[in-house]
């Protein structure tokens, strides 16, 4: 078995190398739009039950936003959602043969981890300005910005600590169960990491909710601050 640090390129684009993950991660990103444009193309008044599927999952969503964040989930529905749904998959893709989940990739969720820090900026940046995002970073006091900062990119590498040890250390057990007991022995532990990399998904999309949320909060002006929060 290879280690899970490292990464062998099954072919290059130019200098790129493009491994295993990385095919599997556009893979699942190709499926998810085709599946999102064809589910969506025929909504009606009478949802069928793709629709009705569909609108579980986003009234989900809007629920835990509203609930973690305390703000109205229109802004944040489409980023929060995306990357619930791509980890989500992503874990469970496991279950296609010969498939190994690009979240046991230390690159994939590195960039998922980025993502989550950018969103961090761009909607503080975008609920405060760029005045009240940086001045999160003086909170309580000035002598708190280095601090501060170095939460901010402590916090992100945790992500990709979390979700990266968890659906690795699921792989890595499954695969050496597997080649030390046979075939059937390792389905128990196999739901196991099926349960385990759902949680994993919602706990990612959680802590970027709350980080976003974080971030929100303390840079938005007293005077907007209706403009973003839910009624009571």
């Amino acid at each position: 078995m290879t280690s899970p640090l490292s990464s062998v390129a099954l072919f290059h684009l130019g200098p790129v190398p493009i491994t295993a993950g990385v095919v599997t991660t556009w893979m699942i990103m190709l499926v998810l739009v085709l599946s999102g444009i064809f589910a969506t193309r025929h909504f009606s008044l009478v949802p069928s039950a793709i629709q009705a599927a569909l609108e579980l999952v986003v009234d989900t969503v809007d629920s835990q936003i509203r609930d973690t964040m305390r703000v109205e989930p229109a802004p944040y529905r489409a980023f929060i959602g995306t990357l619930f749904v791509f980890i989500f998959i992503a874990n469970w893709s496991s279950l296609v043969p010969g498939v190994e989940p690009p979240t046991a990739h230390l690159e994939t969720d590195a960039a998922l981890a980025l993502l989550v820090f950018i969103a961090v900026i761009w909607f503080g940046i975008r609920a405060g300005g760029v005045r009240g995002y940086l001045s999160t970073f003086a909170s309580p006091n000035p002598i708190m910005i280095p601090l501060n900062f170095i939460e901010s990119l402590t916090r992100t590498f945790s992500l990709l600590v979390r979700l990266f040890g968890n659906v690795m250390s699921g792989v890595f057990v499954i695969g050496i169960v597997l080649s030390l007991a046979g075939l059937l022995v390792p389905i128990p532990l196999m739901a196991l990491d099926l349960l385990t990399g759902a949680v994993q998904a919602y706990i990612f999309a959680v802590l970027a909710m709350v980080f976003i949320a974080s971030t929100v909060s303390e840079g938005q002006p007293d005077t907007n601050d209706s403009s973003q929060r839910m009624p009571p």
